[in-house]
């Protein structure tokens, strides 16, 4: 099999259990950068805050801004770009601060 074909396994629990999901609030197609041309809004070990914006969620044409319920460190990126999530589905692992 080349790289190609391998898929991620899906991140089905934390590694550490203090660690807080962020999860899709909807049905949708994952987005890390407002745009394909601009950097994305967060990487993996980046410090977040409440209220930050960590990815979008484009649902039905409109584009949803997903904020982060916890300040924390980004641990782990749970879905890749351009991927359709479902609703309640972890996007992002947080370590809380």
């Amino acid at each position: 099999e080349t790289a190609e074909t391998l898929t991620p396994e899906p991140v089905a629990a934390p590694i550490d259990k203090k660690w807080l999901a962020i999860t899709s609030p909807m049905v949708g197609t994952f987005y890390r950068a407002p745009a394909p041309d601009e950097p994305s809004f967060v990487e993996k070990n980046d410090r977040v805050r409440v209220g930050q914006t960590v990815c979008i969620i484009e649902a039905m044409k409109l584009m949803n801004e997903i904020e982060a319920e916890v300040a924390g460190q980004i641990v782990e990126i749970a879905v890749a770009n351009g991927e359709p999530v479902e609703f309640g589905q972890t996007l992002m692992w947080v370590n809380p601060e």
